[in-house]
């Protein structure tokens, strides 16, 4: 049985979440679907998805167009930008800006 590593298993995580939360397993998610996801998997992490202006912020950055399904793609760039972020706080950079390439 092939053993994985700690990464390997958070990128299935990742991916497995995301389709999880669409109740009929679709490519995309709606935005409620999208909140619980938000709210159950990542609550310390993205704030402001308690506000319509808030969930609009977080939309516009993923790149999520008005009436767009989310698609993974989408939420790998809110997962990118809170990495991101998270790198900066530990360690102890403000404003870090990752210049790391993802394939």
């Amino acid at each position: 049985m092939t053993q994985y590593s700690d990464l390997e298993k958070a990128i299935n995580t990742l991916v497995t979440q995301f389709h999880s939360a669409s109740p009929d397993k679709s490519a995309t998610l709606k935005t409620d679907e999208f909140k619980g996801l938000l709210s159950s998997q990542l609550p310390n992490l993205v704030k402001g998805i308690g506000t319509e202006q808030g969930l609009a912020a977080i939309m516009k950055k993923m790149g999520v167009g008005d009436g767009e399904g989310i698609s993974f793609s989408h939420f790998w760039n809110l997962i990118q930008s809170v990495a991101t972020e998270q790198h900066g706080l530990l360690s102890g950079q403000k404003g870090t800006s990752c210049s790391c390439i993802l394939l």
